[in-house]
């Protein structure tokens, strides 16, 4: 079996920054005291809390019961006492629905956690259920619920899975450090995840800046699994699902249509990995990998959290600042959210945490575009930036429609690219709100 190699049309090529954490260990951080858990966790409807004040909980156990088919379950991710139910503030900025656990450093498991048996015994359906009972959400930053994934109408002909183990956005090596230390898993919640959806077909798709990761996949695949590794060229933003899909497959995804309209799934690779945890162990989603770096951190890392965490404590793991911040980013620099605050909770959609220096954060007066059509070359899903931002400045929001301004991803290469530093991408956003409002009251 060779590895074989792609890439997508357009893009750019920004600094990327991982050699701050690239060569360091993977390091698992220690749980704090307390732990702020939102019942907001993933795209769909917010949790029920099943816990009150007072109530003793253990590791893994449910603390917030699903609330309709596009919602999953959300557990404990320590053991302890129940210290409050109430608003607390989330990294989307608002204050929303959170139990406060107080955690008794005791790591006591919940009964329920148990291996869910062999792979090969389980049948598509029981795996499905496995995924949601343990609350497994895409893990590359969109958090939508695994087992809706992993459920397409009879209508869609599903032929393949893919695992995005890219990881484009600059600083971050989540990704990285999961592929190196745990490949045999991955391979596992592939298995598991093609299993579900009746194919022999998966492919993992990891950008070239990461020669160990390839190397150690390629060593965990097997030939008879049917499974082959692309290493993609490394250009921003390979990661976004239709680019992806088109570097693997040469398949086109049709304008507003999804990658199951092509025949396609795409996993993240920390939710392949979550699907094998899922299974052997019987560990809902309660952790993940996420990176703490950037030119205000003293020791930049890449560590094993605890959903919950409050990003203080990442922070003071890393050796606390070593400038004042100007800006502190919950992913990565081209599609992360800016944050007015640390004390916020790691949650499922925390892949880093990006703490700038006033040089690196530094964002220069726009200009007048001059029309060069840099935007346009460089748009990965052949779009016309410059003119639906034009129109969204202008409120002029059907003509941002019939630009197709749905079909941006918000990846942010238009805005990188221009020469005259206006944020296009922000104006399309705006684009994209108000054009789904519009539809939601019937105009």
């Amino acid at each position: 079996m060779d590895i074989k190699h792609s890439t997508f049309k357009g893009g750019i090529h920004p600094p990327y920054r991982k050699e701050l954490t690239k060569d360091k260990p993977l390091i698992t951080v220690a749980a704090p005291e307390v732990v702020v858990i939102p019942m907001s966790l993933h795209i769909g409807a917010p949790c029920k809390p099943v816990v009150k004040k007072g109530d003793k909980v253990k590791k893994g156990q449910l603390i917030g019961e699903a609330n309709g088919f596009v919602s999953v379950p959300i557990h404990a991710s320590v053991s302890g006492e129940v210290k409050a139910v109430e608003p607390r503030l989330h990294p989307n900025g608002q204050k929303v629905m959170s139990v406060v656990i107080e955690n008794d450093m005791e790591e006591s498991l919940h009964e329920d956690i148990i291996s869910r048996g062999e792979l090969e015994n389980l049948s598509p359906q029981e795996i499905k259920d496995i995924i949601l009972n343990a609350g497994i959400v895409g893990l590359g930053g969109a958090t939508f619920p695994t087992h809706v994934k992993l459920s397409p109408p009879p209508d869609k002909n599903i032929d393949c899975v893919i695992i995005n183990a890219a990881e484009c956005e600059p600083y971050l090596t989540t990704d990285d450090h999961l592929m190196r230390d745990f490949p045999e898993k991955i391979v596992y919640g592939l298995k598991a995840m093609m299993k579900v959806l009746g194919v022999d077909k998966g492919f993992i798709g990891i950008e070239d800046n990461k020669p160990e990761a390839i190397e150690a996949m390629f060593k965990a695949v097997d030939e008879k699994d049917n499974i082959e590794i692309y290493s993609l060229h490394t250009k921003y933003p390979q990661g976004s699902e239709k680019q992806l899909i088109a570097a693997v497959t040469g398949r086109e995804v049709p304008s507003g249509a999804l990658p199951m309209d092509a025949g396609v799934v795409v996993s993240n690779v920390g939710t392949a990995l979550a699907v094998s945890d899922a299974i052997r162990l019987g560990m809902p989603l309660i952790e993940r990998v996420v990176t703490v770096t950037g030119s205000a951190i003293t020791d930049p890392q890449t560590m094993i959290v605890k959903i919950g965490t409050s990003v203080n404590h990442l922070i003071e793991a890393c050796g606390g600042f070593s400038e004042p911040p100007a800006k502190v980013i919950n992913g990565g620099p081209m599609m992360g959210i800016a944050q007015f605050s640390t004390d916020i909770p790691v949650i499922k959609a925390t892949s880093g945490i990006l703490c700038l220096n006033e040089k690196d954060a530094y964002v220069p007066e726009p200009s007048q575009c001059i029309r060069c059509g840099k935007c346009v070359s460089v748009c990965p899903v052949k779009l016309l930036p410059l003119y639906i931002s034009e129109y969204s400045l202008r409120r002029d929001f059907d003509k941002c429609k019939s630009y197709n301004a749905l079909d941006c991803v918000e990846c942010g290469s238009c805005s990188f690219i221009c020469p005259a530093k206006r944020t296009l991408v922000s104006s399309i956003r705006v684009a994209k709100r108000e054009i789904i409002a519009s539809s939601r009251k019937g105009n």
